[in-house]
This record gives structure tokens, C-alpha cells and sequence, in this order.
């Protein structure tokens, strides 16, 4: 026996008394829904508005930069530059994924669209595996040939403005994209931060060539190459757990917790749940009392669904599997054991 209505897990309140339970009754299933949808639509609204102000913010650093590289000659601020507007251009699939992620579930996308946003995470971290190569390209290629830099108060103005705009858009993406549960948009919030220490690299650069010691500039960028590969590694975690479906075990057994506190419920034997864009979706298995007859084991499942719904955060949606009970543990899901001969069937029913 499944449940899988939708509801809120906000906590709300739908008052004291007869009226107000009557008024909860009667209206319950359609404000939820409504409540659910609109809270998944601000989220991505929230996630749109972040990328547009994100890349308005890059777009004015690099144009600045650009200004600066023009009367300066310096190609360490060329490379950051351009660096800056690949950045920039990261949030364009960010913006198409929070878009198409609003689009309503249909019977070929049955879980909706919110997956298009760990895509867009691809292109993210590939944008800062980009960055590492072209920072270590550059740093390299300017350690064996060393460049004369013109109007260095200008150069380090520059890379002071860019280390700002870099930073304060990746303070705003990471923000934002943990508030609404977005790995893309956080992914591309550390993007913008390694920009950042791309841009003081120049700074220290150019400080070095100040005091008379070329090399300085092509150490600091190998050094700040090696930065941009650490935050690689955990932004590409972060996507491959999101896109293999992976989560936090401490999520799971939180769930479990949840479940079982809900009066009635005599085991829980079963907890899955999965990364869906910004939202999470679970299904769980819980074993009740053999005599409930099917309407009392229907109301159960669905007073669980809701007790997941107030005490999960971001959970949206949750299938609830039920199965009797009994001391003995009796295996009801025998009959599906030669389909699943290395694993428990209760596990695989849903």
C-alpha cells in the first residue's frame, strides 16, 4: 500500500477548534499543493534572480579591467580579464536551467525538469577546470618569459576591483544557492571566488614587479593555480554526489527518526531519498499493525508523508510504502525474492 499525496513542509498553523479543523479538512490538499508550487517557483525565481545579478556584477568587473588592460599593456590583467567574462558567461546555462526547472512535470519527465540544474553544474565545473589550465598556462608561460608591466598603480587597482566583484558575487551565488538547495548555483559561487584569488594574483604580481622581482607574478599564479584545483575537486563532488543521487547519511537517518515517532508506525525497514534540482524527494517503507484494515493503513501512510513533509527540510514529495508487521519479522515481499536474489526485497517493492 503507497501514499504519495504532495504537501508543504512548512509548519503552519490552520488554527484551534471545530471550524478551523472543518476549514482544514475541506481546503487542506489544494492550498497545499498551491503552497508547494509556488514555494518550488520562488526558489527558482530566487536562483534566476541570483545568476541575472551575478552576471550583470561580472560583466561591469570585466569591462573595468578591460579599460585598465587597454592603457597597460599587462597580460597577466588580460588573462584574469577574460577569465572574468568566461565566469561571467557560467551563468547563462544557470539561468536556462532555472528556467526550464519551473516547467511542469509531464508524462515523459515525470519528476519534472529540476535535474537540468546538476547539467548545468557540468558546465560549471568545466568552466573552472578552464580556469585552472589557463592560469597555470599563463603562469607558466610568463615564469620561462618574463613581461615588463606598464601603470602598475592602475594594475593593482584593477585586480583589487576584480578580487571585490568576484567575491561579492560568490558570497550572493553560495548565499543564495544554499538558502533554495541548488549545488549548481553554489558550484558556480566557488567559480567566481577562485576568480577572485586569480585577480590577487595579479595584485602580488605586480608588486613583485614593483620591488624589481619579475618572477613574482608567474609563482603566485602557479600558487593560485593549485587554490583553483583544491575548490575543482569539491565543487566536481558536489555534482557527481547530486547526480549520482547521493546524500548525507545524516539525512537518512533523520528520516528515519522522523517516521519513527509517528504513532502507529512499528518499524521502518526502508529509507531512500534523492536530489531533484533544489528539492529533495524520498520513499520509505514502514511496517504497521497487521489489522489495520486498508483505509486505516492509507491514513497512517499519509499522517507519516506529513510528518516528513513539516520535519524534512526541502523535502517536497515522498512515496510511503506500507506492509504489515508482525513479530517474526515474516518476509510479505517473499514472493519478489528470486528477482532480487542479492538483496532484500522489501527494498526494491516501493
Amino acid at each position: 500500500m503507497t501514499a504519495d499525496h504532495r504537501h508543504p513542509h512548512d509548519h503552519h498553523d490552520h488554527g484551534h477548534g471545530l471550524l478551523a479543523k472543518l476549514r482544514s479538512l475541506l481546503h487542506a490538499h489544494h492550498h497545499d499543493h498551491l503552497e508547494r508550487v509556488d514555494r518550488a517557483l520562488e526558489a527558482s525565481a530566487e536562483g534566476i534572480r541570483a545568476v541575472k545579478i551575478s552576471l550583470l556584477g561580472l560583466s561591469v568587473t570585466a569591462v573595468l579591467q578591460l579599460m585598465v588592460v587597454a592603457v597597460s599593456g599587462s597580460v597577466a590583467l588580460l588573462s584574469d580579464t577574460l577569465h572574468n567574462f568566461g565566469d561571467a558567461l557560467t551563468a547563462l546555462p544557470l539561468w536556462l536551467a532555472f528556467s526550464l526547472s519551473r516547467r511542469p512535470r509531464n508524462q515523459r519527465y515525470t519528476y519534472g525538469y529540476g535535474r537540468f540544474e546538476d547539467l548545468a553544474g557540468i558546465f560549471v565545473v568545466i568552466a573552472i577546470l578552464l580556469s585552472a589550465m589557463i592560469a597555470g598556462y599563463e603562469s607558466v608561460d610568463r615564469l620561462l618569459n618574463p613581461r615588463p608591466v606598464h601603470n602598475l598603480g592602475l594594475v593593482v587597482a584593477a585586480s583589487v576591483i576584480g578580487f571585490l566583484g568576484n567575491e561579492l558575487v560568490a558570497v550572493y551565488r553560495i548565499r543564495v544557492g544554499r538558502k533554495i538547495g541548488s549545488a549548481a548555483l553554489v558550484a558556480d559561487g566557488l567559480h567566481a571566488r577562485t576568480d577572485g584569488f586569480t585577480s590577487l594574483a595579479v595584485l602580488f604580481g605586480a608588486a613583485g614587479v614593483a620591488a624589481g622581482w619579475l618572477l613574482a607574478d608567474p609563482i603566485v599564479g602557479l600558487l593560485i593555480t593549485l587554490a583553483i584545483l583544491f575548490v575543482l575537486k569539491d565543487a566536481a563532488r558536489d555534482i557527481y554526489y547530486r547526480l549520482m543521487d547521493a546524500v548525507d547519511p545524516a539525512l537518512v537517518g533523520e528520516i528515519g527518526r522522523v517516521l519513527e515517532n509517528v504513532p502507529g508506525v512499528a518499524a521502518v525497514d526502508d529509507v531512500r531519498v534523492r536530489w531533484i534540482g533544489h528539492e529533495l524527494r524520498a520513499e520509505v517503507q514502514i511496517a504497521v499493525d497487521r489489522s489495520l484494515d486498508v483505509g486505516a493503513g492509507h491514513s497512517l501512510a499519509v499522517e507519516a508523508h506529513h510528518a516528513l513533509l513539516h520535519d524534512v527540510h526541502r523535502l517536497t514529495s515522498a512515496t510511503v510504502h506500507i506492509h504489515p508487521y508482525s513479530a517474526g519479522r515474516a518476509d510479505h515481499h517473499a514472493p519478489l525474492a528470486h528477482h532480487f536474489p542479492d538483496q532484500s526485497t522489501g527494498g526494491e517493492e516501493g
